[in-house]
């Protein structure tokens, strides 16, 4: 597509977008959202990127080996943190009987392991939506 004002205005709102989808994983653990809302607003930000300027530019800056590897280390990310529990003599994804700190409640980092769990969690939906929408594009 070779339209000049949906460059434009994809040129000024995808890093807006990122930013509100990088906050959304962010803070996930103290406000509404967490790590798949905002994986989905990251990706939302790729695939107006892609529709503004063509596949290949999507291509250039998310290629398919970059999102395979944040799809599964997304995943081993998860469980990973998950086993970190059952190494500790608890449950899977355990967080304060594990001897995790829960820190003080508003704090960016204070939610154990929910903190981390939101991080990866939000890499493998962002790479995975993008994935799915690079393989049910068209091709022209």
């Amino acid at each position: 597509m070779d339209d000049l004002v949906l460059k434009v205005v994809a040129r000024v709102i995808i890093p807006f977008i990122q930013v509100y989808g990088l906050y959304v994983v962010l803070h996930g653990h103290l406000s509404p959202g967490g790590g798949f809302a905002g994986g989905v607003i990251l990706a939302g930000g790729f695939i107006l990127y892609a529709l503004a300027y063509g596949r290949p530019a999507l291509d250039s800056l998310l290629p398919d080996r970059l999102a395979a590897l944040l799809e599964s280390g997304g995943v081993l990310w998860y469980t990973g943190l998950g086993l970190v529990g059952l190494l500790t003599g608890s449950a899977f994804l355990a967080n304060a009987r594990a001897g995790f700190p829960l820190g003080v409640p508003g704090r960016l980092f204070s939610g154990g392991i929910v903190f981390l769990l939101n991080l990866g969690i939000g890499l493998k939906v962002a790479a995975t939506i993008s994935t799915l929408f690079r393989n049910l594009q068209e091709e022209e």
